[in-house]
């Protein structure tokens, strides 16, 4: 079978930190407005009609999954759009409309059975915060705001809604030693059947 050596590097220092805890990073909590879109929220007469989101996201967020760490979604926000979205990539742990996020994220972490050094955390603004100091491993877009890049871990070169939770979930498979193992994967057919 073919197999090539992964083109993504990370600095090992921020690969360190992306290993999380001494039990490594179990699930990822992310945001949706300003990580998993641009922040931006298109409104007509009816009420929010639609976001965009970026693909590479979507399956960054499913090879997180088959990696071994469970992607969260924690918003403050509620559309049919994102429950669509979520939906589609058929991720498990979702909350939608959570005003006091932390107040969410705890309870669900616990019975999940996880640490916050068992947890990393992606978001953008204020209302993220409370995640962000807490979790193993925080990371932030480029366009984030000020006070939520001064205590992330990791930056990403991108922005929200284009890569930036790519970014992330590739840095957190390459420090848990997994990314190489399901790029190889992907060199066959992706339903599991020969070539």
């Amino acid at each position: 079978m073919m197999s090539i050596e992964p083109a993504l590097r990370f600095a090992p220092e921020v690969l360190l930190l992306a290993q999380g805890g001494a039990l490594g990073l179990k699930a990822a909590i992310f945001d949706v407005d300003g990580v998993l879109t641009d922040g931006r929220i298109y409104i007509g007469e009816q009420g929010e009609s639609f976001k965009a989101f970026s693909t590479l996201d979507g399956h960054g967020l499913k090879l997180l999954d088959q990696g071994g760490i469970t992607p969260i979604i924690i918003t403050g926000r509620d559309s049919p759009a994102v429950r669509r979205r979520v939906a589609d990539l058929g991720l498990r742990h979702a909350v939608y409309g959570a005003k006091d996020k932390y107040a969410v994220a705890q309870p669900l972490l616990d019975q999940l059975g996880l640490q916050w050094s068992e947890v990393a955390a992606m978001g953008d603004d204020w209302p993220d915060l409370p995640l962000m100091t807490r979790a193993g491993f925080a990371c932030a877009p480029a366009q984030a705001h000020a006070e939520v890049k001064a205590v992330a871990h990791y930056i990403t070169q991108a922005a929200g809604g284009h890569g930036a939770a790519r970014e992330c979930c590739d840095l957190m498979l390459q420090a848990c030693g997994r990314y190489a193992g399901l790029l190889n994967s992907h060199l066959d057919t992706l339903d599991g059947g020969a070539p």
